[in-house]
C-alpha cells in the first residue's frame, strides 16, 4: 500500500468557496424586484417632475423596456453563439444591472443636492448614455464567465440591455452625433475596463494549473444546476490532467440470507470528494447504484484518507465499483461463526471494535473533541500491524462524527496517530477476548427523501445496520452528509439507549452536501439535533425490527495505480482559488472606478 501524507485543514476547507455558487431566484421574484429598482431609477430621472406621460416614457423607453427585452432574449441569443444562459439567471442579471445604476443615480442626485453648482446645467440624457457603461461592463463580466469564456461570443448578448436603452434615450431626447460618439466611448470604456478585469482575474490558476479560471465556471455552474455530463466530463478532465497513480485498499463486509446478499458494508480507502459530484464525490450514491441490489442494501462509510485519495473522475469510481462487485461474488460465506460485543477496551479510548467472523471492524472517532479525516498512512500501519499479529482481517472506519472547524484530524507521525495506533490495538485484543461462537442477525432499515439544503443530508439518507452477536445487539447509523456539529453525537446516542446495547454514529464525509449556499454544511447546522436524533432512533428501531439471522463474509484487495488528485493538489487549487477571489475583488473594485473616472471625463467635456 501506497503512504500518504495529510493534506491537513485545509481538506474541510476545500468547500469555503462553494459560498460563491447560488442558485438564482424564482423569475416573479427576480421581475418583482427589476420592476422596482426601474421605478425607483425613473422616479429619480424624473423628479421633480415633468408631467406623468415623462415619467412613463422614462420608466418604459429607458429602463424596465430594455431590461425586459435584455432578458427575455438574452438566452436565446447567447445560445446561437454557442452559450448558455438560462432565463432565471438572466432575469437576476438585468435586476443586478438595474441595482448598479439606481447605485450611480443616487449618487448623481446626492451630488446635485449637496452639491448643486457641480451639476449645475448638467444634460439628463449625457448621464443616462453614461449609465450603459457600468450596465455593459457588468453584463459582459457576467456573460463571460456564465454563458461562453469568449469576447467574440458573449459581447452580442451583453450589449443587448444598454444598445436598447441608449436607442430609447436618443429617441426620447433627440439623436445628435454628439450623443452617440458619447454613448460609444462610454460603451468601449466599459469593454477595455471588463477586458481587464477578467484577464486580472484569470492569472492565478492560469500561472498554477495552465487554464483559465473563467472558463470553469460555466462548467461548474451547468454541472451543479443541471448536471450537465457535458459539463462534468470537461471538469473531471481538468481534474485528471494532475492525477497520479496510488494504490487503493478496498474491503468489503457483507450479510446474506437464503442465499443473498442482504447488506453489504462498501469501504474503499477513497475520499468522497472533491466537489458536487465530481470524481469521487457523491459516492456512497455511486457505489450503491451500481452495486444494489446484488450486493443487497449498501452502506459506504468514511475510511480514513482525506483530499490526497479523492478521484478525478466517474471512471475511477466505476473502477471501484467493479472490483466491489468481483470481490463480493467470490466472497465464501459462514453461517454462524466467532463475533463480539462492540467494545471499548477502556475510557475515552479513541477506537471501539467489533469482531465479526475472521473480521474485526474497528472504528475511529475522538468525539466528544473534534474529529475528522485520519490520513491514510496511520489506519494503514494499524491495519498492517494487528492483522499480522492476531490473524484477522481488520477494517477500519473513520466515524467523522464531530466537527469543529480546522480541528479533529489525525495525521501520520503525531502523539495522536500513536495514541490511535495504540487504541486501536487494544480495541482489537479486547474484542478478540469477548469473543463468542453462535449465530449472527443482522437487520438494516433506509429513510430517505432529505433534502441537502434544508438538512444537509445527502441522496443515501439514513441508513441503519443492527447486528446481534454475543448476546449484545449493536447499531451503526450511518448518515449522508459531512461530519456532525460537536455535541450532536451525544444526543443520538442518548436517543439510542433502550433500542440497542451499543451504537455508533458515521457519517460519509459526502461533498455534495457542499454544492448548497453556505459551504461546509455539517449536520446538525440546518436539521434540529431533536429531530436528527429521533429520525435516528425511528432507522434503528425499523432495523431492529428486521433483525434475522444471517450469514457473515469479509474480503479485501488492493487495487494498483488508481488516479487519484495526489498530495497538495488540493491546497494548490485552493491557493489558487483564493488567489482569484483576491484578485477579483480588487480589480472589481479598481475597473469599475476606473470606468467611472473615465466616464465622468466624458461627461465633463459634453458640457
Amino acid at each position: 500500500m501506497e503512504a500518504r501524507t495529510a493534506a491537513g485543514p485545509e481538506s474541510r476547507r476545500a468547500p469555503s468557496y462553494s459560498r460563491f455558487i447560488f442558485r438564482a431566484p424564482s423569475v416573479p421574484r427576480s421581475l418583482a424586484v427589476v420592476v422596482a429598482l426601474t421605478v425607483v431609477s425613473a422616479a429619480l430621472v424624473w423628479w421633480p417632475g415633468q408631467g406623468a406621460r415623462w415619467f412613463l416614457l422614462l420608466f418604459g423607453g429607458v429602463f424596465l423596456g430594455p431590461s425586459l427585452v435584455a432578458a427575455g432574449l438574452t438566452p436565446a441569443f447567447a445560445k446561437a453563439l454557442g452559450g448558455r444562459i438560462g432565463l432565471q439567471r438572466s432575469i437576476l442579471l438585468v435586476a443586478t444591472t438595474s441595482a448598479v445604476g439606481l447605485f450611480l443615480l443616487l449618487v448623481w442626485r446626492g451630488l446635485a443636492l449637496a452639491v448643486p453648482t457641480v451639476l449645475a446645467g448638467a444634460a439628463v440624457a449625457p448621464f443616462l448614455l453614461l449609465l450603459q457603461g457600468p450596465t455593459f461592463w457588468f453584463r459582459h463580466m457576467s456573460l463571460f464567465g456564465i454563458s461562453r469564456p469568449s469576447h467574440l461570443r458573449s459581447i452580442g448578448p451583453s450589449l443587448l440591455q444598454p444598445v436598447l436603452a441608449v436607442a430609447a434615450v436618443l429617441w426620447l431626447f433627440g439623436a445628435s452625433w454628439t450623443l452617440f460618439e458619447a454613448a460609444t466611448a462610454f460603451l468601449v470604456t466599459a469593454f477595455l475596463c471588463c477586458a481587464l478585469l477578467l484577464r486580472a482575474s484569470d492569472r492565478p490558476l492560469r500561472r498554477e494549473f495552465g487554464v483559465s479560471g473563467v472558463s470553469l465556471i460555466r462548467p461548474l455552474l451547468d454541472h451543479i444546476n443541471l448536471r450537465d455530463p457535458g459539463a462534468t466530463e470537461s471538469l473531471e478532465q481538468f481534474f485528471s490532467k494532475f492525477a497520479k497513480p496510488a494504490n487503493l485498499a478496498l474491503s468489503v463486509v457483507t450479510f446474506g440470507r437464503a442465499g443473498r446478499r442482504y447488506v453489504s458494508l462498501v469501504l474503499p480507502t477513497v475520499h468522497p470528494g472533491p466537489f458536487a459530484a465530481l470524481g469521487a464525490s457523491d459516492l456512497p450514491r455511486k457505489l450503491a447504484e451500481r452495486l444494489e441490489p446484488e450486493a443487497g442494501t449498501v452502506l459506504v462509510p468514511h475510511t480514513p484518507c482525506n483530499h490526497d485519495l479523492d478521484l478525478p473522475s466517474r471512471k475511477e469510481v466505476d473502477r471501484i465499483a467493479d472490483a466491489a462487485a468481483e470481490l463480493l461474488g467470490g466472497l465464501t460465506p459462514q453461517s454462524s461463526g466467532p463475533a463480539s460485543p462492540l467494545v471499548s477496551p477502556y475510557d475515552g479510548s479513541l477506537a471501539r471494535a467489533q469482531r465479526l467472523g475472521d473480521t474485526v471492524l474497528v472504528v475511529v472517532t475522538q468525539a466528544p473533541a473534534p474529529t475528522d479525516d485520519i490520513d491514510f498512512a496511520v489506519a494503514d500501519a494499524i491495519v498492517r500491524s494487528v492483522s499480522a499479529d492476531e490473524k484477522l482481517r481488520v477494517v477500519v472506519v473513520d466515524a467523522h462524527n464531530s466537527y469543529v472547524e480546522d480541528e479533529g484530524d489525525i495525521t501520520y507521525g503525531t502523539p495522536t496517530a500513536e495514541r490511535l495506533a495504540k487504541d486501536a490495538r487494544a480495541a482489537v485484543r479486547a474484542a478478540v477476548l469477548q469473543t463468542r461462537p453462535g449465530p449472527i442477525e443482522v437487520g438494516v432499515a433506509v429513510r430517505g427523501g432529505y433534502s441537502i439544503g434544508r438538512q444537509g443530508i445527502g441522496p443515501t439518507g439514513l441508513r441503519a445496520l443492527v447486528v446481534r452477536a454475543a448476546g449484545t445487539t449493536t447499531a451503526y447509523a450511518l448518515i449522508d452528509g459531512n461530519n456532525l456539529v460537536l455535541g450532536h453525537r451525544a444526543s443520538i446516542l442518548r436517543a439510542l439507549e433502550g433500542v440497542v446495547d451499543a451504537a455508533e454514529v458515521l457519517t460519509t464525509d459526502n461533498h455534495v452536501v457542499h454544492e448548497v449556499d453556505g459551504s461546509i454544511n455539517p449536520l446538525g447546522e440546518r436539521f434540529p439535533a431533536d429531530q436528527l436524533a429521533a429520525d435516528v432512533r425511528a432507522v434503528v428501531a425499523d432495523a431492529v425490527r428486521d433483525l434475522a439471522p444471517s450469514d457473515v463474509a469479509a474480503g479485501s484487495v488492493t487495487l494498483p495505480e488508481v488516479p487519484v488528485l495526489g498530495p497538495n493538489w488540493t491546497a494548490r487549487l485552493l491557493t489558487s482559488l483564493g488567489d482569484t477571489v483576491s484578485m477579483f475583488g480588487h480589480a472589481f473594485v479598481m475597473t469599475f472606478l476606473l470606468l467611472i473616472a473615465a466616464s465622468a471625463v466624458v461627461l465633463v467635456a459634453l458640457r
